[in-house]
């Protein structure tokens, strides 16, 4: 039986609790048996690979980690809430 999540893959979306607060990106992938996303350059990941056909040298490969659903809100809806911070200052400060 599948799950129904409040976001799907390509939706943009911002982290609104966790580590990564406040960055957005968008939806790559679903993971539903853990109820987890992957986010276009959110919790970057470091993956060290060892000498190979393809890299002869070696190398270290980033890579986007998961994050749960429940830290993650549409673009959109965050934009209209109360959570987005308003840029423009009061009139009356300098």
């Amino acid at each position: 039986m599948s799950q129904k999540f409040h976001i799907k893959k390509s939706d943009l979306v911002v982290v609104i609790a966790g580590a990564h607060k406040g960055k957005s990106g968008k939806v790559l992938e679903i993971r539903s048996a853990k109820n987890r996303a992957v986010v276009e350059g959110v919790a970057m990941i470091k993956r060290h690979l060892k000498k190979s056909q393809e890299n002869p040298q070696g190398k270290i490969a980033e890579r986007e980690g998961t994050i749960h659903v429940s830290n993650l809100m549409l673009q959109s809806r965050y934009d209209s809430s109360k959570r987005a911070k308003k840029t423009a200052a009061p009139a009356g400060k300098a």
